[in-house]
């Protein structure tokens, strides 16, 4: 062995070639998460421009101030790909919205789903956003499931917990676009906050809309509270802060998020269960810790589980 190697198998002991690889998902288990194993992509850092009330991800540095194109991933995506072994899926993604406003322009979501695509990776799309019929076409190249997130059918409400999302009649017609592309496509009813779009009727009403354009699933969660956000809902509205402060006074800490009063919590879910399956959609909770009720998995993933399946068999073979 020359110096030269010698030196190589050094640098490569130390690390210093360590290969990139998709970062896996950091289900916390302590908050009841169930999600099965996959991979997580934020393509953009920072406050969401939604700027949604219940925004959880301000308890994470990342994702707090000014939003932040991640310009590098146009270039690591690929190393990471390559450097990443297992087929899990890749959700885009948990904290900041995929389809930001400023996705537009620099096209990063579509440049990481160009990529893991290309490399047989199925897709979770999470979003507010109808730019996402933008990417149908490569959606049709690997096992996609796209979930939007539709808290109530009313504008006024709408307008109240998510002031800068398109409106729920935009989202409604982006899935139906993707649905009618045989593209599995899921309704995240998340968050559900009591007194605000908590109300059945205006539930029932989503679900109905749903069953009629080819969702195939509707996940639901309770609004959970972090630390800072009580704070933020205050400043914006004070009326309504003091409402929930109250409904919330009874709920319990786990895993760093306040929930609801467990009961509270599980008669609201029980009563939109009913009126889902009334409909004949499969239903799922999302960190909720009440598996009885989910008649699937919540992230959507039993819609290219028999294609991951094959995937990793196949792997697994060669």
């Amino acid at each position: 062995m020359g110096k030269d190697d010698g030196a190589l198998t050094e640098a490569k002991s130390a690390g210093k070639f360590r290969r990139k690889r998709l970062p896996v998902f950091n289900s916390s288990r302590s908050a009841l998460c169930t999600c099965p194993p996959k991979y997580n992509i934020n393509p953009y850092l920072g406050r969401c421009s939604h700027n949604c009330l219940y925004c959880y991800a301000i308890k994470f540095p990342s994702f707090t101030g000014p939003i932040i194109p991640r310009l590098k991933l146009k270039e690591e995506i690929l190393e990471m790909a390559r450097g990443t072994g297992m087929r899990l899926p890749v959700m885009l993604s948990d904290s900041t919205d995929p389809y930001q406003p400023l996705e537009k322009e620099y096209e990063l979501t579509r440049a990481c789903l160009e990529t893991l695509s290309k490399y047989e990776f199925p897709l979770l799309i999470v979003t507010k956003s109808d730019l996402v019929v933008r990417d149908i076409d490569i959606f049709k190249k690997t096992p996609t499931v796209v979930s939007i997130t539709i808290t109530t059918c009313r504008d006024d409400i709408s307008a109240l917990i998510e002031p800068n999302a398109p409106k729920p009649h935009a989202r409604f017609t982006a899935l139906k676009k993707i649905a009618d592309e045989n593209i599995p496509t899921v309704i995240r009813i998340d968050p559900i906050i009591p007194t605000v779009n908590s109300d059945l009727s205006d539930l029932k009403q989503i679900v109905s809309k749903a069953s009629k354009i080819g969702v195939k699933q509707i996940t639901a969660s309770t609004m959970k509270m972090v630390r800072g956000l009580p704070e933020v809902m205050r400043s914006i509205n004070p009326h309504l802060y003091s409402r929930l402060a109250k409904i919330y006074s009874g709920g319990e800490w786990i895993g760093g998020y306040k929930y609801l009063n467990r009961d509270l919590r599980l008669g609201i879910l029980k009563a939109l269960r009913s009126i889902v399956q009334e409909y004949g959609l499969e239903f799922a909770t999302c960190r909720e810790g009440f598996q009885e009720l989910n008649t699937t998995i919540c992230d959507g993933t039993a819609y290219c589980r028999r294609t991951l399946d094959g995937l990793l068999k196949s792997r697994s073979a060669k």
